[in-house]
C-alpha cells in the first residue's frame, strides 16, 4: 500500500526543530507582554464574507489565495488567511470594546493561503501578530513599530531596515486615486488582467503588483505621499518625529502601500537588508471595524511570518538554543528495580528534573549507550546490591566523576541540579 504523503505546501516541525520555535516563541511573548499585549486565540476558519469585506475583494489574498468551501449546512467557509480580520470580529462579537481602552492583543496562529509553493512561501505557515485598538494618536503608531524592532532587537537578528510611508484616508486618497487612474489609464491594456479588475475598484492596490511588467508599467507613477491631507501629513510628520527622538532610524519608502485593503495612513515594514525581503509589516486600519459592522475604532497593527523569522534567528543565533537533554538517567533491570526507578523518577519529576529511564526492558548495556545517545547529564544505576543498601552512586557523564547518594529523590536532586 502507498505511504500518504503530507499536502503539498505544507511542512512537518519536527522535535529537533520545534525547541527553537518554542525559544523563540518565549521571548516574544516575553516582548509583546511588557507591552502590555495579552494573547488571543481564534478559529481556523470563519464566514468567508468576513475575510471579503474586511481583507478586501481585490486583494490577491481573497481573489487568488483563501482556502473556501461550502460546510455541510451550505455556509460558505473559509480557512484564515490572515490574522487581522478575525481579531476585529472577536472584538466585536465578545464586546471588548467596552474594556478600557485601548485593546492590545497578539496571535501566534497557522494561516492558510493558496500559494505558489517556493522557499519562503508555504500553504499552511505562522504569523505572529498586534492589533492595537481604540487609539487614532500616532503615538500608538510609533509604539507598534517600536514593538517590532524590540522583537528583532531581542532575538539579535542584525541588519534589519525600518521603512515608513502614509497612504492616507479616503478623504485624501479619493482625489489621488483620480490622478493614479490617469497615470495608469494611458497604458491599462498592458497590465495584467488582476490589475485591470482593480483599476476601477482600488487602482492602488496596482502599485502593489508582483507581475515584472506591472512594476516597469508603474515606474514613475505619482505618489500618495504628496496628495495627504493635512490631518494625514501631520499625522505622519508626528509619527516621524517620534521616531526621530528615539533614534529609530527609518527610510520614507513611498512605494509601501501593503496588499490589504484595510490599510489608511501609516504603513510601515522592517526588511532583511541581506535578500531585500519584507519580514515584518503592518500599519494603521481606521475604516476595518466599521467595514466589518462595528463602530469607528480605529487601529494599528502588523504582522510577521514566524518561517522567515526562524530561517534568520537559526543564521545569526545558532548556538544561542540548545535542546533540552535529560538531567539524569535511571539504569535499571528487573521487576523491583523498575518499580524504584519508577518511584525515584516520578518524585524527581515532581521537583522539576527532567528524568529518563527504561521502558523497552532493554539489556543493561543496551541502556548505557542509549543514556549516551540522548546526552543523558548524569546516570543513576539501580541494581540488587543498590536496592539491599538503598544508596547508588551518580556518574556525571561529562567528567566521569561518581558519587555516592543514598536512593530518595531529596539526595540526589542536590548532586545533579
Amino acid at each position: 500500500m502507498e505511504m500518504i504523503q503530507r499536502p503539498k505546501g505544507t511542512r512537518d516541525l519536527l522535535p529537533y526543530e520545534s525547541y527553537k520555535w518554542q525559544f523563540v516563541e518565549r521571548k516574544l511573548a516575553k516582548v509583546l507582554e511588557d507591552y502590555g499585549f495579552k494573547e488571543i486565540r481564534l478559529p481556523v476558519f470563519e464566514y468567508t464574507e468576513l475575510f471579503q469585506r474586511g481583507v478586501g475583494e481585490t486583494t490577491d489574498v481573497v481573489q487568488k489565495e483563501m482556502y473556501t468551501f461550502d460546510d455541510k449546512g451550505g455556509r460558505s467557509i473559509t480557512l484564515r488567511p490572515e490574522g487581522t480580520a478575525g481579531t476585529v470580529r472577536a472584538y466585536l462579537e465578545n464586546g471588548m470594546s467596552s474594556k478600557p481602552s485601548p485593546s492590545k492583543v497578539y496571535y501566534n496562529m497557522g494561516m492558510y493561503r493558496y500559494e505558489n509553493v517556493q522557499k519562503g512561501r508555504l500553504r499552511e505557515f505562522h504569523q505572529i501578530g498586534v492589533e492595537l485598538l481604540g487609539s487614532q494618536s500616532y503615538l500608538a503608531d510609533v509604539d507598534t513599530i517600536l514593538v517590532g524592532k524590540s522583537i528583532f532587537d531581542t532575538l539579535n537578528i542584525p541588519n534589519i531596515s525600518l521603512n515608513i510611508n502614509s497612504i492616507g484616508c479616503q478623504k485624501c486618497r479619493g482625489e489621488y486615486q483620480k490622478i493614479l487612474k490617469e497615470f495608469i489609464g494611458k497604458n491599462l491594456d498592458k497590465y495584467c488582467d488582476t490589475c485591470k479588475t482593480r483599476f476601477d475598484k482600488n487602482p492602488l492596490r496596482i502599485l502593489d503588483c508582483k507581475e515584472k511588467r506591472c512594476k516597469e508599467l508603474n515606474v514613475g507613477a505619482p505618489m500618495m505621499i504628496d496628495y495627504l491631507c493635512e490631518e494625514c501629513k501631520t499625522h505622519f510628520e508626528n509619527v516621524k518625529s517620534a521616531l526621530t527622538a528615539v533614534k529609530v532610524d527609518y527610510t520614507i519608502d513611498s512605494s509601501i502601500v501593503r496588499g490589504l485593503d484595510y490599510y489608511t495612513k501609516t504603513v510601515f515594514e522592517f526588511v532583511d537588508e541581506k535578500t531585500g525581503l519584507t519580514v515584518l509589516g503592518g500599519g494603521r486600519y481606521d475604516g476595518l471595524v466599521e467595514e466589518i459592522g462595528g463602530p469607528h475604532t480605529p487601529a494599528v497593527g502588523f504582522a510577521m511570518g514566524v518561517e522567515r523569522l526562524m530561517e534568520m534567528f537559526e543564521e545569526t543565533n545558532n548556538t544561542e538554543v540548545q535542546e533540552k537533554v535529560p538531567d539524569l538517567y535511571i539504569v535499571s533491570c528487573g521487576n523491583k528495580e523498575n518499580i524504584k526507578a519508577i518511584e525515584i523518577a516520578e518524585s524527581l519529576r515532581n521537583q522539576g528534573v527532567y528524568v529518563e529511564k527504561d521502558i523497552m526492558e532493554r539489556s543493561f548495556n543496551a541502556q548505557l549507550k542509549y543514556a549516551d545517545k540522548i546526552n543523558s547529564k548524569n546516570l543513576l544505576v539501580i541494581g540488587e546490591n543498590e536496592l539491599s543498601t538503598n544508596k547508588a552512586k551518580i556518574k556525571n557523564m561529562a567528567t566521569g566523576e561518581e558519587q555516592e547518594t543514598e536512593l530518595l529523590a531529596s539526595s540526589i536532586v542536590k548532586l545533579i541540579k
